[in-house]
């Protein structure tokens, strides 16, 4: 994936009255010290509707703490259905215009808020890290990976001006055939998104992008451990110019199950697109069917990474280190089960504990860490779960295995010789721990990859040309890597098949947010 270089953007004139309406956050000297930020004018406390920064109505406040430090950041407003509904009915008030503008002008806007993202880089990097908990390293990708989704042809700004439609050839000579795309759900395309916590800004853009492409407007449910990134970058899209109410945001912890109803079944909803938990994505998904709205769902994985016994296992371990324990595990496509055939199986364990070893678990940003803390205290219990079980089918610890006391920091964790009856195998662990699985031949692990419910992605390693190929199609999953543990990139089609969810995000993914309509010309002959 190439990044285009900044200065290549710095031609960009914003408009002057969006600079000269931006809102300064109230917060003391230190509140503003806790997020260090060169712009603190980026920190919103506030959600957002009709282009105005709210507060809950009941007055109520949610506490966003740095799970590396237990610190409460800051607070935003624990909204509830009326707040909704108000934010639902602002996008749908905006539509109608936003819908009409062109193609161009929703471009510019949108390359005009990537411009804006690589402009506070360092800023939308720390808020990351800050609330995530991820390394500084990893909060500043994200947000150069978030960018990609706003700049790159794919699903979002540049993809904008390619809507084609299609003339098709009649069997009726006074027929003509064409077709168009429009957003989704006219009259009143209002989109609904529903995101997580472990990629706070990424998950939101390769959505967000494609809604604003489209010329539809959304309403945006951020996950309350890391609202404060969400806030961010619509404070930044209202100052490329996006207009009041197209996008709008609305904070709930305690009412998130009302808020989400409301969110999948309110009938002025057209769109509803959602990344979490394939539990909570079937109760959401219950919930739109009720209006038969469009939905896109991404959910939870259980990736197989194997290695075959004539990789390059100097590679497959690299790709293992980054698949599996990027964001401290934290990801929806991280390997989860690792299969290595058992001719290499020893090099393999090897050379990753050593790896292993090395890395230095701390606070995000401390610039000697590598790898974060896990969100919160209930993701630490499930890794820790996971290990005992392993334990008592007569798993082996061959690095890491315990948390330092009374945080959520659990270090990097091998696991060998673990069973197939082991509950990893079933659940996906979303933690820094790996689990080595042996094998012996391609047919058995193909079955052993293919025993879930789920199919997110897996991962291969693999000389063998021949077997490439085979085995890149017999894996029941969406997105495959072969000698690659890096599959992610704005211009893929991203989702899975199973219960991992439904529809294509990234890509061409602003197609999930249009219906094709059919004109059929009569009279002509």
């Amino acid at each position: 994936m190439r990044i285009r270089p900044l200065l290549r953007l710095s031609g960009f004139l914003l408009p002057r009255a969006h600079f000269q309406q931006i809102r300064l956050t109230s917060m003391s000297s230190a509140q503003a010290s806790v997020f260090g930020l060169n712009d603190m004018s980026l920190v919103k406390t506030q959600a957002f509707i009709d282009g105005k920064w709210v507060d809950a109505k009941g007055g109520e406040t949610i506490p966003v703490t740095n799970p590396a430090t237990q610190e409460v950041l800051g607070t935003v407003p624990e909204m509830g259905v009326a707040e909704t509904k108000d934010a639902i009915n602002a996008a749908a008030k905006a539509f109608p215009e936003w819908s009409r503008t062109t193609a161009k002008h929703r471009h510019d806007i949108l390359m005009k808020l990537f411009a804006l993202m690589h402009e506070h880089h360092d800023d939308l990097g720390r808020l990351i890290t800050l609330e995530n908990g991820k390394t500084l390293v990893d909060g500043k990708g994200e947000n150069t990976f978030s960018a990609s989704f706003i700049e790159l042809t794919g699903t979002t700004a540049e993809e904008a001006v390619r809507t084609y439609g299609q003339y098709i050839p009649s069997a009726f000579p006074s027929l003509r055939n064409v077709t168009i795309k429009q957003p989704v759900g006219e009259p009143v395309a209002q989109c609904s998104i529903i995101t997580p916590w472990n990629f706070p800004s990424a998950t939101i853009t390769r959505k967000l992008g494609a809604v604003l492409a489209a010329g539809c407007t959304a309403v945006i449910k951020p996950p309350p451990e890391t609202p404060f990134s969400c806030l961010a970058l619509v404070e930044l899209a209202r100052r490329a110019g996006v207009p009041d109410g197209v996008i709008n945001v609305v904070t709930t912890l305690k009412n998130v199950r009302e808020v989400g109803r409301e969110m999948c079944e309110n009938p002025i909803v057209k769109k509803v697109s959602f990344t979490g938990s394939t539990a909570l994505a079937k109760s959401l998904a219950t919930m739109s069917a009720s209006t038969l709205k469009k939905v896109s769902i991404e959910a939870g994985g259980n990736a197989p990474f194997i290695v075959f016994d004539d990789a390059n296992i100097e590679e497959a371990v690299e790709g293992a280190i980054f698949c599996k324990f990027r964001t401290s595990g934290q990801t929806c496509v991280c390997a989860n089960r690792i299969y290595v055939q058992s001719s290499v199986y020893a090099e393999f364990a090897s050379r990753l504990t050593e790896k292993v070893a090395n890395f230095k678990v701390g606070d995000g940003l401390d610039e000697s860490t590598t790898h974060g803390p896990l969100i919160h205290m209930r993701a630490l219990d499930k890794v820790k779960a996971h290990i005992e079980d392993a334990i008592k089918h007569g798993a082996q610890v061959l690095a890491g295995g315990s948390a330092k006391e009374g945080t959520s920091f659990f270090h990097p964790t091998i696991l060998s010789d673990v069973p197939t009856t082991a509950l990893i195998n079933r659940e996906e662990t979303f933690g820094p721990l790996a689990a080595l699985i042996k094998f012996e031949t391609e047919n058995e692990v193909i079955a052993l990859a293919n025993d879930s419910n789920v199919g997110l992605a897996g991962y291969f390693y693999s000389q063998d040309v021949g077997r490439v190929w085979r085995v890149a199609e017999r894996l029941e999953v969406g997105m495959v890597g072969c000698n690659s543990g890096l599959i992610s990139q704005a211009v893929i089609p991203f989702g899975g098949v199973k219960e991992s969810g439904l529809g294509r995000e990234g890509g061409p993914g602003i197609t999930e947010y249009m219906n094709t309509k059919l004109i059929v010309f009569g009279g002509v002959a």
